[in-house]
């Protein structure tokens, strides 16, 4: 029956996926780039400067402070995209998909931008009254009725693509294979099922305990956990490259190399090497697919602008920094090319190699965080999602479901755990990207105002 399920997630992924994908996200972000003369570089430190708390007014219409929204985003994009989706990426494609996943996110900064900042824009209120933010909100408050529809498909492929299925398998996998098997405390050729749904069980019990609080809690635990988390990750990572720093350079010519060439596929498919670096860039760091509008449609502003260009940061953070770093742990520690292991033990396989155990420990402190705080971000988007397609008052209904779903995702394949959200990923960014497109121009005359006025 599971290799059945592996087989249909597959093909769904298959079919979601193609390059008709690639020119709506990387061309509609190089659109927004050239459109906005570049507008978000530009204003950087201004990005950093509200993150700080300037020209905050608590008496703005939102739920959570621009940090926290910024906090509770990256919980969902800092995690398995940035550890275990850099491993796949390279196990699958190569050192050359790291590239394209550096070009997601530089065009992702800008798609941020946009999208978030329609997220505020166009804010609206949800069945029990309650202001929400969104793309579904985005589409109909923006678009107007007629457009509905494409806000409904995005909030229900939202129910699956917000499915905790990546995280709670990788989660499962790092506890199994590097703190039980590691430690001699289970044997190798046990029957995983049972220890992992055990794994999934407790899981399931921790996460009730925070998202029945909703985004607040949320963004309460993830505003603590995310900037701790990510430090001791990146200052673990400099410290091995810092001792490494010889192999450093041809790490990054490796990449640049493979890129273009796709040697390090069988075959050298270079297309395989750009989608796949597209679709892990784009689980790295969201731009285009919606889910982050969620999170920054809660923030407590009045100036739409302002949480665009907070929302930017995120890609430079999760993608162009932590990504960057788990990708040159691998190459430099060379276990990519002399190691069976796939998603976060290939990375746990390379702090190991390259700190020894503390490394092993860092990584599993690291991912079990990162994993967590991911779990509960994304609760909020599918209840989000479900509050839009059933109601309000059928949000409790959704949490059971999505608590539900982790025993679940604790036992399938990694291969259909990422089927499921690649899939859904792609379709999701269909109404996201869509309507960014269409309403861009009261982006620009926004962004107009707002930088005259300061």
């Amino acid at each position: 029956m599971l290799e059945h399920f592996q087989y249909l997630t597959a093909r769904f992924s298959e079919l979601a996926w193609g390059p008709w994908l690639l020119v709506l996200l990387l061309g509609g972000g190089f659109y927004f780039l050239l459109a906005s003369r570049f507008l978000p570089f530009r204003y950087l430190g201004h990005s950093w400067a509200l993150l700080r708390g300037r020209y905050s007014d608590p008496d703005d219409p939102g739920q959570i402070s621009h940090f926290q929204a910024l906090s509770s985003a990256l919980s969902g994009t800092i995690g398995m995209g940035n550890i275990a989706g850099v491993a796949l990426a390279i196990y699958v494609a190569g050192p050359g998909a790291i590239f394209w996943m550096w070009a997601t996110a530089i065009l992702g900064i800008a798609t941020k931008f946009f999208t978030c900042t329609l997220a505020v824009m166009y804010r609206g209120k949800d069945s029990a009254g309650e202001l929400q933010g969104g793309p579904m909100y985005v589409i109909r408050e923006g678009l107007g009725s007629r457009w509905q529809p494409l806000a409904l498909f995005f909030a229900v492929v939202g129910l699956i693509g917000c499915l905790p299925a990546f995280q709670t398998n990788q989660l499962v996998q790092v506890l199994r294979d590097v703190l039980f098997i590691g430690n001699g405390w289970l044997s190798a050729d046990t029957d995983p099922l049972l220890f992992n749904l055990l794994a999934g069980a407790i899981l399931a019990t921790c996460t009730a305990g925070v998202i029945f609080g909703g985004i607040r809690r949320i963004a309460h635990v993830a505003s603590a956990a995310v900037p701790f988390m990510a430090g001791l990750y990146l200052l673990s990572t400099l410290t091995a490259l810092a001792l490494n720093v010889d192999r450093v350079p041809g790490a990054f010519a490796l990449i640049l190399a493979d890129a273009f060439t796709g040697e390090a596929v069988l075959g050298g498919a270079l297309l395989m090497v750009i989608l796949e670096g597209v679709k892990r860039g784009a689980y790295s760091n969201e731009a285009g697919i919606g889910t982050e509008s969620m999170a920054h449609g809660a923030a407590r502003t009045a100036e739409p602008v302002r949480e665009g260009l907070v929302a930017m940061v995120g890609p430079i953070i999760d993608t162009l920094i932590i990504c960057t770093a788990t990708a040159l742990m691998i190459l430099v520690s060379n276990v990519w090319q002399h190691n069976d292991a796939n998603g976060v033990t290939l990375t746990a396989a390379a702090f190991t190699q390259l700190l020894g155990t503390p490394g092993t420990v860092i990584i599993f402190i690291c991912v079990v965080s990162f994993a967590v705080t991911t779990i509960f971000t994304y609760s909020f988007y599918g209840t989000q999602c479900a509050s839009y397609v059933f109601g309000a008052q059928h949000k409790q209904h959704y949490r059971w479901v999505y608590i539900g779903f982790i025993l679940v995702a604790a036992v399938i394949s990694l291969e259909s755990a990422i089927s499921i959200i690649d899939g859904a990923f792609a379709l999701m960014a269909v109404p996201t990207m869509v309507s960014t497109l269409l309403l861009s121009p009261r982006v620009f005359a926004a962004a107009k105002a707002y930088f005259a006025k300061i």
